[in-house]
C-alpha cells in the first residue's frame, strides 16, 4: 500500500513542478510550487523522516511559498494572466536539463558504493541530532541560507515600495 501512495505523491510532486514551469499565470505557478512542496513532505513521511516532513511543510510550503505569493502580489503590475510569458528557447533548457539528468544518473549508477556511509549512522535522527548538526557542522550553509532569504525579502520590499527619484537627480541627467 505504501508503494502506491509513494507513486501517487511522487507523480503529484512532479506534475506540480511541471505546472510551476509551464503555467502562464505566475500566481498559479506559485500555488503549484506549494503543492509540489507538500507532495515532497508526504514522501518524507513515507520514508519515516517525520522531522524533515514537518520542516518541509513549515519552512518551504508555509514560509517560502507564502513569501513568493506575497512578493508576487506586492510587485506585480499589469495583467496577471500574461504575467509569465513563454520563453522562446525552452527547448534548449529541456535539452540541457535532460543531459544533466542523464549525466547525474550515470554517475550515481556507475558508482558501486554510493549507498554505503563512510561511518555507520548510530543516531536515531531525532530533531536534537539534526539541530546539533545545523548549529555545528553545517552552520555556515545554514546561516548563508538565512542571509539569502533575508536579502530576497528586503529586495521584494524595495521592489514593491518603488524607488522614488528626487527632482535634483533628474535635472543632473
Amino acid at each position: 500500500m505504501s508503494t502506491v501512495v509513494f507513486f501517487i505523491f511522487a507523480i503529484l510532486a512532479i506534475a506540480a513542478a511541471w505546472g510551476v514551469v509551464t503555467s502562464k499565470n505566475i500566481m498559479h505557478s506559485a500555488l503549484y510550487l506549494a503543492l509540489s512542496f507538500s507532495g515532497v513532505a508526504v514522501l518524507y513521511v513515507l520514508m519515516n523522516a517525520d522531522y524533515l516532513a514537518a520542516v518541509q511543510l513549515l519552512i518551504y510550503t508555509g514560509g517560502i511559498a507564502i513569501m513568493v505569493v506575497f512578493a508576487i502580489m506586492l510587485t506585480l503590475r499589469g495583467e496577471i494572466c500574461d504575467s509569465n510569458p513563454e520563453n522562446k528557447v525552452w527547448g534548449w533548457g529541456a535539452i540541457v536539463s535532460t543531459l544533466l539528468f542523464i549525466m547525474i544518473a550515470l554517475v550515481i549508477l556507475t558508482n558501486g558504493d554510493w549507498r554505503i556511509l563512510p561511518t555507520p549512522w548510530t543516531s536515531e535522527g531525532s530533531a536534537a541530532d539534526i539541530s546539533l548538526l545545523l548549529l555545528t557542522k553545517f552552520m555556515i550553509p545554514f546561516e548563508a541560507a538565512a542571509v539569502l532569504l533575508t536579502v530576497a525579502l528586503v529586495g521584494a520590499v524595495i521592489l514593491a515600495k518603488g524607488v522614488k527619484v528626487s527632482h535634483e537627480s533628474k535635472q543632473s541627467k
